[in-house]
């Protein structure tokens, strides 16, 4: 039997229950006896009762038994109905005959109405409702389930319901189903019966209908025999006959369960009465469970009471497993699991809970979806949004309404629609609505819920954000799978509370604030105990003691509170309440008031502890009276010595002191208001006293109380924790740093310093920059020594053995335990600070200026550099790791003992990173980056994760502002936030997007970047301007997007940043970088007023755009609006945030309207993240370098660097140079196809279009490729801004390689033109010629055989024929220019003498590139500027007044300068040639520009056409005469008369090649002599064939293989040498990537040499030295290095041309034999065959008419044809070197097609692959020392030594030009003119080793050439002497990698 109070089969109230306590036992089981025996049928019942045979399977299922049965005579069996459907299709009301209440159960209830109806014991199981759960906890056995659907609603609940059955039950379920359609009244169901036979499984026998309310009993009787018919029909033996006893013995039928004989009757209802006292005390225990929610609900769980007999196991049981007997608190304990189980199901926690897979951070640190609105969520969300609002900081993640899925608005109640007296339904009781439904999660479950299944980290950090949004907190929690008792310790660890004590000393109040971690705390306690059941809300009650304004406790008012609860009961919660220091508080210390949920006096161990622990204790009773339960325990309270305060709830009195310390207070009729303050007024007065004092770390100690510290996890990173604290814990908190972190104080900060100096460099700038660096390696040094103390040893030894998880809280720990070590002394300065601060303003306003002022201001400077040296943290030690790391990697050390331990640390922090750990970006206190540390760090992250892409979010703003806040909140990081200036430089955190969202995006992480504040209280002046300035451009610059954040409504703070902001866009917006931006405006006092708004974004866009135009001006930009910076729009990218706090800390919470802006600006974020493809981390990287880079040079926009575009664009670079040279490629086999028939006369005339034709289908591949590589390319983004103007490039460059081949065709075709005149000739020659060597062959046949008389024969008569046709034609004479030139010179009047001691100098030879031209001057007229320099001093300082206008500092730069116009004293170092620099530059210049317009002129002579004539060089000397005049006129100087000759010397000889090589060419094509000359031996050769008797098919086949062999060895050496070209393109270092590649490697090999004059070439000509080099390594390339691969493609090219020759020759002889033709018809063909590859000379055919068999002229020319092959084969390299096509010249032609600029400081050439490059700046990384170039102090020999990429990072000036009167600062050298603004000349502190070596290892030399000396100012450093020739070509690497 069930015992259930809530069944009216034992028709007592749980009042009732309470009396029977105080029953005897006689009277109970009389009692008892009476309820049994109220009729007949119920004495049957319970001697039925016993034998029914519902049995339970082991699994907890269902399982269907059927009864026997007997004859008619017979009893109808106990019957189990389950009823399933859904809610509303029943009413419940009194009436209803199956029950009366809504409470869906999943227990059997005794049907008191079924039993009154018919006699029979029928217990209902109410499944109501629940066919939404997925597991269904139901362990009893039934007999028939009752599907009720609602008419109307049949065919979709009649599907639903039995689908959820086969699924839930099985398809064998089926038959055991009764479907009933319920009804109202007036209704017809008869279509529903049509409707549901249609549908499969239906059964009318199975079939019934009855009214909703279920109050007709014929139905009811109907629907019982329907159920009791079909148990028959699967069982025939369901009914049981009760036999007759015979002699006393019973029977058993084979499944019949035994029952008790009447004789035992009454020992069972003793059993049974006995049980019932049993029960009744465990009602007492668990009645009013909840002291808030549950006030007269009748327990729910039953107590299974059995007499323990054996063989009679219970009828029914709740739990599959066997349990003892008569045991409540087991009951009660199983009850609660399931009631858990099925609580974490509906929260979808089940799996976290059951398999140990706890919530961990992780799962809500990544960025998902947005979170839902209120309205959307529903239970299966409740869980995430709980979580994703309480890491927001809204306090309503504790209230979250639900929204039920499928539901009604409201219940209609049925008597609403049939009574006709709508008043009768008003009075009607509501029971008889629907009331079946479950009720919603309670909130503090959901809480307690994600409580129990998350690890410890996560519940730290909900913990944490509990106490942040002033909610209490679980001190005591009992484990729902145990009886434990657990203490969350840990996750008290991080709270840290503040408050102020005020006290009152002599008339003044003093306030002291402390600070400190909660755990630490010695504070008093209060705690609140419930004894009973109460009507007044004991948590509301304490809330209005703490916080009047703020539920702290949850309450049964509270919203979504609801009768059902299921982990809260035995929870103590413990808050704090914190004065403010204010008149006001209610009470003047900090206090912990504990709160015990649940009836206090069921759960005694937590009332136990709680009663030992607490300083107050507060009882709440409903009545004092001893006959209550709660008498024993108030009794013992009373007499313990604790302070005592009883709240009775009958009781009206005010409070009355029952003795010391103990106190009696009613509540009846009184307000919670009076009560509230009656028990502060004595709480106040118990504290008052002397007290005992609460620390949350003691619950360790408390026996029976498990501490979730002892986990194993947690204890090993607690050990090593304190292990390390151990160090420190004794230590001055301001010398800790000091002691334990070397490297990051003094030694940091000191390299800092002079690391900033590098770039304000002034006077001797090398010197001085190598007197730093050595400085800074020593520093280096320093820290190295200093970098193993033992702090950091085991710190680190710790972070490399732990495992993640372990090493979470080892870090953890570290920092609590840091914490708690300087809370003391912080606290302490913080007080000091704060008095001082407020004596120094009291003597302000008294405008005192005394010492004591003085002295007081010193000692708060003294106080602020205390605190700052007294906060230490976790970031410290990364920041010691980092500082150690950089020092090692500065010095590259590699020392055994070490390198291995400091080589790893960027790994360690990597490790962090990715789990989620912010890294210190920016060093605060030193205010400077770390870059190797950083750049390693971010390496290290690149190597685990990839390459990812990152959206680099940003955040700035003023300090304290709340930015690390609203991070925090945004996406749950873990910045450090406190008061005053919270973050110290800058930090990065990266945030990664969960899977569902990351296909939305283009990124996979968000990298958080927060920063310190702007306008630092602790920075003054420029010094806070300044660093300022240095963050806002740095990070803007990071940032994809930054967060501007504004707090208050300050104009004048507002305006202060906003100048900083604008400034820093507008310098991104010159270096060509694009971030976006967000305004955030906190703290606005009315966010919801949209006018004040849209006047608030009025005003601010003003602000901006006023801003953008001041920044304008002085970033020199053209720019009126602040949209001209940067896209923005007002309308969206300003948002409006309420105030952080609702009311005033430290007790309020935080504005929940801040929670709704944080979430409506993450949404706003992500919005616009959608959009952008975010940055890799490689690139991320490359920026932190470059932006910092150019900050230290001040001058950002002329510094900036962007590495990452500098890297693609040299990408770029590559691919334009494959691309023209795949064009360049395919345009010369074209040329090399027409050129040979131009050549040849077979073509006359060649059209652009045709070359464009023929040129077409490359061009179209490469443009294809070109589209492909611009829109595919992983830096597309990057690539955009290029694309314009590459595409044009690569069309320009097609352009003009057309036309440059058709200039060249044009040329050949011009010349061959021009010997018309011999071509008319030839033909005659040719048949003239042909027909005397046959003659003479015929007349010598005789002496065929002798090889010497033929050619003696041949030779004499050859002179003759010759002779003879060349009788009218006079012979072309060769030239003699060098007798023409010195005739020339000599018409000038330059004696022979001068010409031959010039001539034989040679000096004329290297004239461009001479180093001195002091020696061509005459002294004359300098003597006169000698003389004015060395005026006496007293003129000098008359000369210097005039110039006072300049300032001293600009003086002071003109002094140590190498300006042009610099003035120096000449007296030191004074120059035996004082001859400028520029004068030496403009003299090279002017004989460069002679040289040019000579050549110009000599070239433009038609001598290839007409022939050369002495004028000629009359012209030139002329010209080069005047020119010299022209260059005199105006200056101070004139050349000798050697100058004039070395330069028309120097002309002639530019000119001689090309003008030989012309001369060669007329010749060539105009006499006849040299023509018919080369035409002997062919003719020899006809001679001879025909002596030894060779017919004509033999003769012409000879001239076919000679013309073939000329054609061949010339095809094969051009395509071989374009062939050896591409290979070396493709394949050779040097030429295969770009221009900047090419330049390095010349310089390297400049260097291997190690010879001074190619340098000089180099230095004056490097177009000329970079040719050289091409030559140099072809002719490396072919003759040694790949001499057998350029061989190769020879032999590959040969085999080529003799296939085709070969195949020509078959085909043209077959397609004569088919079709008929004379031998020019053969030899045309023959020559189309060989088109385009080979082109043959003409033959004339007439010569050859008598060939009629081409059999045998093929075999002839296949005889020939081996010979060619065989001697081809043999064809050397250096005849391809010979050929038209040279590689050298292919090469040079490509690689030389580029930019040769060259810098206006250094003269070091552009190193850009584009010839015009334009808006592309020039640039070049291989800057160099200027004296290298000649410059030199003014008026001394000192050459200069300084590199320009120094000097552009120094304080020194320069003067743009000779007659320039102002001077330019080198940061700002784009100012300067043209020639500057066209350079990117970046500070690179002239790192480059190359130079250095070059100056030291030439040093001799250098002196020598330009006569002048490395002295004074130009004294070379002693550290460059250190660079050894690899140091040097190992920097050319380094620079090109930058």
């Amino acid at each position: 039997m069930e015992v259930n109070d809530n069944t009216s089969a034992e028709g007592e109230s749980q009042s009732t229950r309470k009396n029977d306590t105080y029953m005897t036992n006689d009277e109970a089981i009389e009692q008892k006896r009476k309820a049994n025996n109220k009729s007949d049928a119920a004495v049957a019942l319970l001697d039925i009762q016993q034998s029914s045979s519902c049995d339970k399977s082991t699994d907890g299922t269902i399982t269907l038994t059927a009864t026997p049965a007997a004859s008619k005579d017979k009893v109808l069996r106990d019957l189990t109905l389950v009823l399933i459907g859904e809610a509303d299709s029943i009413d419940v009301g009194p009436n209803n005959l199956f029950f009366n209440h809504d409470k869906e159960t999943q227990l059997e209830e005794f049907s008191s109405n079924l039993y009154d109806l018919c006699g029979r014991h029928i217990s209902v199981i109410n499944m109501l409702g629940l066919q939404n759960n997925v597991d269904i906890p139901l362990y009893q056995s039934v007999h028939a389930f009752v599907l009720l659907i609602r008419n109307g609603q049949h065919i979709s609940q009649y599907t639903t319901g039995m689908l959820w059955l086969k699924k839930t039950f099985g398809k064998e379920i089926i038959q055991n189903v009764m479907t009933v359609v319920t009804y109202n009244a007036g209704e017809k169901c008869e279509s529903a019966f049509q409707d549901l036979k249609s549908l499969n499984n239906f059964s009318e026998k199975r079939y019934h209908t009855c009214i909703r309310s279920m109050t007709d009993a014929r139905e009811i009787m109907s629907l019982l025999e329907k159920i009791d018919d079909n148990l028959s029909k699967k069982d025939p033996e369901y009914y049981c006959r009760q036999r007759p006893r015979q002699n006393g013995d019973q029977k058993k039928e084979p499944d019949d369960v035994p029952h008790k004989e009447k004789m035992q009757k009454e020992d069972k209802i003793e059993h049974e009465v006995k049980c019932d006292q049993l029960k009744d005390q465990a009602v007492a225990e668990q009645s009013e469970q909840s002291d808030d929610t549950r006030q007269g609900q009748s327990a729910k769980s039953t107590v299974p009471c059995e007499p323990k007999e054996e063989g009679a196991p219970p009828v029914v049981s709740n739990n599959p497993q066997k349990k003892s007997f008569c045991n409540p608190s087991e009951e009660n304990r199983k009850k609660c699991q399931i009631e858990t189980e099925k609580l974490l199901r509906r929260l979808h926690l089940q799996d976290q809970h059951q398999h140990q897979q706890m919530l961990s951070s992780e799962n809500f640190v990544k960025i998902g979806q947005p979170m839902k609105q209120t309205n959307e969520i529903f239970e299966k969300d409740l869980v995430c949004a709980f979580l994703q609002r309480l890491m927001m900081l809204d306090y309503r993640a504790r209230y979250i309404p639900v929204q039920e899925e499928n539901s009604q608005d409201f219940p209609v109640s049925e008597s609403a629609v049939t009574d006709d007296d709508d008043l009768d339904a008003l009075f009607t009781s509501t029971a008889d609505l629907d009331q079946s439904k479950e009720y919603h999660v309670h909130p503090m479950d959901v809480q307690m819920a994600v409580f129990h299944c998350s690890d410890s980290l996560l519940k730290q950090k909900i913990i944490t954000k509990l106490s942040q949004c002033q909610y209490a907190l679980p001190l005591l929690v009992p484990d729902p799978a145990s009886t434990n008792i657990e203490c969350p310790l840990w996750t008290f660890r991080q709270i840290t509370k503040t408050w102020k004590i005020s006290t009152i000393k002599a008339n003044s109040t003093t306030i002291t604030m402390k600070s400190m971690p909660i755990y630490k705390a010695e504070t008093p306690m209060v705690s609140f105990f419930r004894l009973g059941s109460m009507s007044l809300s004991k948590s509301q009650l304490m809330n209005a003691m703490i916080n009047d304004r703020h539920n702290t406790f949850f309450h049964r008012n509270s919203p979504g509170s609801t009768k059902s609860r299921h982990l809260v009961d035995g929870v103590a919660e413990i808050a704090w309440y914190c004065p403010a220091g204010k008149p006001n508080d209610f009470f003047n210390d900090c206090i912990a008031f504990c709160n015990l949920h649940g009836d206090s006096l069921a759960i005694v161990k937590q009332r136990e502890i709680l009663t030992e622990m607490s300083s107050v204790i507060v009882v709440l009773v409903p009545t004092l009276d001893k006959s209550q339960g709660s008498s024993e325990v108030i009794s013992m309270l009373y007499k313990s010595s604790k302070p005592l305060i009883i709240l009775s709830a009958d009781n009206e009195c005010g409070a009355v002191q029952m003795k010391p310390q103990k106190y009696k207070l009613g509540l009846k009729e009184r307000s919670q208001s009076d009560v509230s303050e009656e028990l502060k007024k004595i709480i106040r007065s118990i504290l008052s006293g002397p007290h005992t004092s609460f620390q949350l770390e003691t619950m360790a100690k408390v026996s029976g109380v498990k501490v979730d510290e002892d986990a194993k996890d947690c204890l090993n990173g607690k050990s090593l924790a304190m292990e390390l604290v151990k160090m420190i814990e004794r230590m001055d908190i301001a010398k800790i740093k000091d002691t334990f972190l070397p490297c990051q104080g003094q030694l940091w900060h000191e390299w800092c310093k002079i690391n900033k100096e590098l770039h304000h460099l002034k006077g001797h700038i090398e010197k001085e920059k190598g007197q730093k660096n050595n400085k800074l390696m020593e520093l280096r040094q320093k820290q190295c020594d200093m970098s193993n103390s033992q702090l950091m040893r085991l710190f680190i030894k710790s972070l490399k053995s732990l495992q993640p998880d372990d090493r979470e809280y080892f870090l953890k720990w570290t920092q609590i335990l840091i914490d708690a070590l300087s809370t003391d002394d912080l606290s302490s300065i913080l007080q000091n600070y704060d008095e001082t601060w407020s004596e120094v303003l009291v003597l302000k306003r008294k405008h005192d200026k005394s010492v004591q002022l003085k002295d007081k201001q010193t000692k708060l400077e003294q106080l602020s550099k205390k605190l700052q040296s007294a906060t230490f943290g976790l970031e410290h030690m990364f920041r010691e790791m980092g500082q150690i790391y950089e020092a090692h990697k500065s010095l590259k050390k590699q020392s055994l003992g070490h390198q291995t331990e400091w080589s790893k640390y960027p790994e360690l922090a990597a490790d962090l990173m990715i789990k989620g750990h912010p890294m210190e970006l920016m060093d605060g206190d030193a205010g400077h980056v770390p870059l190797i540390w950083i750049s390693s760090l971010l390496q290290e992250v690149i190597k685990k994760l990839g390459d990812k892409r990152v959206f680099v979010l940003s955040v700035l703003g003023i300090q304290s502002s709340g930015k690390s806040t609203m991070l925090n909140a945004m996406f749950g990081l873990q910045f450090a936030v406190s008061a005053g200036r919270c973050t110290k430089g800058a930090y990065m955190q990266l945030v990664e997007l969960s899977e569902e969202i990351k296909k939305d995006y283009k990124f996979d992480y968000i990298l958080v970047v927060d920063t310190e504040g702007l306008r630092a209280l602790e920075l003054a002046g420029n010094a806070s301007l300044h660093r300022d300035n240095e963050l806002a451009t740095f990070v803007v610059g990071l940032g994809n997007m930054t967060l501007i954040n504004i707090f208050g409504e300050n104009p004048a703070e507002m305006q202060d940043v906003l100048q900083i902001v604008v400034q820093a866009f507008m310098r991104m917006k010159k270096v060509k970088l694009s971030p976006s931006c967000v305004f955030v405006h906190q703290n606005v006092t009315d966010i919801g007023a949209a006018e004040k708004n849209m006047d608030g974004k009025r005003r601010l866009q003003e602000k901006l755009d006023k801003m953008a135009q001041l920044a304008a001006k002085e970033e020199v930009c053209d720019v009126e609006c602040f949209s001209d910076v940067i896209a923005f729009d007002v309308q969206k990218d300003v948002k409006y945030f309420a105030q952080l706090w609702e009311g005033s800390p430290p007790m309020a919470p935080p504005n929940p309207g801040y929670s709704e802006s944080v979430q409506e600006l993450k949404t706003i974020i992500l919005s616009k993240a959608s959009r952008s493809k975010g940055i890799t981390l490689s690139h991320f990287n490359t920026k932190v370098q470059d932006l910092w880079n150019a900050l230290m040079n001040e001058h950002f926009v002329f510094s900036f660097k962007n590495t990452q575009e500098i890297a693609v664009y040299r990408k770029l670079e590559v691919q334009y140079g494959n691309w023209t040279w795949a064009l360049r490629s395919e345009m010369l086999i074209i040329e090399n196809q027409l050129y040979p028939k131009i050549e040849k006369g077979q073509l006359d005339k060649v059209e652009l279009s045709y070359l464009s034709k023929e040129i077409s289908k490359r061009y179209k591949e490469i443009t294809q490729a070109i589209v492909a590589y611009f829109e595919d390319d992983k830096d597309k983004e990057m690539l955009v801004q290029w694309r314009g103007r590459f595409e044009s490039k690569i069309k320009e460059f097609h352009e003009e390689l057309v036309r440059g081949v058709k200039r060249k065709l044009d040329e050949v075709i011009h010349q061959n033109n021009a010997r018309k005149k011999l071509d008319n000739k030839k033909t005659e020659f040719e048949n003239k010629l042909f027909q005397k060597s046959k003659e003479l062959a015929h007349e010598l046949k005789c002496i065929a055989g002798d090889e010497e008389d033929l050619k003696a024969q041949f030779n004499t008569v050859w002179g003759t024929w010759v002779k003879e046709l060349t009788s009218d034609t006079k012979p072309i004479e060769d030239i003699n220019l060098e007798e023409d030139q010195l005739i020339v010179l000599v018409d000038l009047g330059v004696e022979y003498g001068l010409i031959d001691e010039s001539i034989n100098s040679m000096k004329y030879k290297c004239l461009s590139e001479t180093g001195n031209y002091f020696g061509y001057i005459t002294q004359r007229k300098y003597q006169k500027l000698c003389d004015e320099t060395q005026q006496p001093q007293e003129k000098k300082k008359e000369a210097d007044k005039g110039k006072q206008t300049k300032s001293f500092m600009a003086y002071f730069q003109e002094w140590i300068g190498m300006a042009p116009t610099t003035q120096q004293h000449v007296e030191e170092h004074k120059s035996k040639n004082p001859f400028e620099y520029e004068e030496q530059e403009r003299i090279r210049s002017f004989i460069k520009n002679v040289e040019k317009e000579c050549l110009e002129s000599m070239k433009s002579k038609p001598i290839a056409t007409r022939g050369y004539s002495a004028t000629y060089l009359q012209e030139l000397a002329k010209t080069i005469k005047q020119k010299v005049s022209e260059f005199e006129s105006g200056r101070k100087f004139t050349f000798k008369k050697e100058f004039t000759v070395d330069l028309s010397l120097y002309v002639f000889y530019r000119a001689e090649s090309w003008l030989l090589h012309s001369y060669k060419l007329y010749k060539e094509n105009n006499d006849v002599l040299t023509y018919l000359n080369n035409k002997k031996s062919e003719y020899y050769n006809i001679f001879r064939s025909f002596c030894k008797g060779s017919s004509s098919a033999v003769v012409l086949g000879e001239m076919i293989c000679k013309n073939l062999k000329v054609s061949a060895v010339e095809a094969v050496s051009n395509k071989t040498a374009v062939d050896i070209a591409g290979e070396m393109m493709c394949n050779f270092p040097a030429f295969s990537e770009n221009r900047l590649n090419l330049e390095k490697h010349v310089l390297a090999s400049l260097a291997e040499k190690e010879n001074f004059n190619s340098f000089i070439t180099y230095i004056r000509n490097p177009r000329k030295q970079v040719e050289a080099f091409i030559k140099e390594e072809v002719k490396k390339y072919m003759f040694t290095a790949q001499k057998g691969n350029a061989q190769a493609i020879l032999k590959k090219n040969t085999e080529d041309i003799t296939r085709l020759i070969s195949q020509a020759l078959f085909d043209v002889t077959e397609k004569l034999k088919k079709k008929k033709g004379d031998t020019e018809t053969w030899v045309k063909e023959f020559s189309s065959k060989l088109e385009p590859n080979l082109t043959l000379d003409t033959i004339s055919s007439q010569n050859f008419t008598d060939i009629n068999n081409f059999d045998f002229l093929k075999e002839e020319i296949e005889k020939g044809l081996k010979l060619i092959i065989k001697e081809m084969s043999s064809l050397s390299l250096n005849e391809v070197n010979d050929c038209r096509q040279k590689p050298e010249q292919i090469l040079i032609d490509q690689l030389c097609n580029c930019c040769w600029e060259r810098c206006p400081l250094c003269a070091a050439v552009c190193t850009n692959t584009l010839k015009d490059h334009s808006p592309g700046k020039h640039s070049v990384p291989f800057h160099r020392p200027s004296g290298i170039e000649g410059w030199h102090v003014r008026g001394k020999v000192d050459l200069v030594i300084d590199f320009c990429t120094t000097l552009v990072a120094s304080d020194r000036s320069f003067y743009p030009d000779s007659d320039s009167e102002v001077a330019v600062p080198y940061k700002q050298y784009p100012t300067a003119g043209e020639k500057y603004a066209s350079w990117r000349i970046t500070a690179d502190a002239s790192m480059l080793a190359y130079w250095k070596w070059f100056v030291c290892h030439f040093q001799t030399d250098l002196e020598n050439y330009y006569e002048l000396k490395f002295q004074g100012h130009g004294e070379i450093p002693q550290e460059w002497k250190q660079f050894s020739k690899e140091d040097a070509i190992e920097s050319l690497n380094e620079m090109c990698s930058l």
